[in-house]
């Protein structure tokens, strides 16, 4: 269950969207993410115009349609927690469900060009904009280590999982609780250990 929406990795497609240049499609994401939150809500067309260039991206690019929309799950309850803060805001009847679109827009381009583009293209492209070193570095070891642990997290699911037999709901979510809980113990440990080791290796 924790590692599950890691499981797939779509980034190495063969698809006429995977095969842009990384460039193009940061460029257009970054503007239809921009032009997404700043235009009015009176400005039908370009919601209409985003939506149809965010279908057709999804055509082309052979995404699944189920692996997608478990994607947008997994982001939405931020989306509805500050849409429904917003909802009870005085004469903000229109501006929550705008802003859920507004999100929904970004959050489908930002899951198309990610799941499109290898994350080393991305860091070519930071660097070629001249994006601060420390922070492509940190990016590119953030990157590095979510999939340690996350297989780190698969290995202690499973190992709890074998020890436990009661199958009812209850059990899955304190065993789900005591997982996370244990990996962020070991995550710490893991990256002072890490952090140490670089050291001794000249790394600053």
């Amino acid at each position: 269950m924790i590692v599950n929406w890691l499981a797939h990795d779509h980034r190495r497609g063969d698809s006429p969207i995977h095969r842009l240049p990384a460039w193009s499609k940061l460029g257009v994401g970054l503007v239809l993410i921009t032009g997404s939150v700043a235009v009015p809500p009176l400005w039908h067309g370009w919601f209409i115009g985003v939506g149809l260039v965010l279908g057709l991206v999804t055509v082309l690019s052979q995404l699944p349609l189920l692996f997608l929309l478990k994607r947008l799950l997994l982001l939405s309850p931020f989306v509805f927690g500050v849409a429904l803060v917003n909802a009870f805001q005085p004469g903000a009847v229109m501006e929550w469900r705008f802003l859920v679109l507004r999100s929904f827009l970004c959050l489908l381009t930002v899951v198309l060009v990610s799941n499109t583009t290898p994350f080393s293209h991305v860091l070519r492209v930071l660097r070629a904009v001249r994006m601060p070193t420390l922070l492509i570095t940190t990016l590119a070891l953030m990157h590095r280590y979510l999939f340690v642990l996350v297989e780190e997290a698969g290995r202690m699911q499973r190992a709890r999982a074998s020890r436990s037999f009661v199958p009812n709901r209850s059990a899955r979510w304190q065993t789900l609780a005591t997982v996370a809980s244990q990996l962020f113990v070991r995550a710490s440990e893991r990256a002072e250990r890490i952090y140490d080791a670089m050291c001794a290796r000249g790394w600053k």
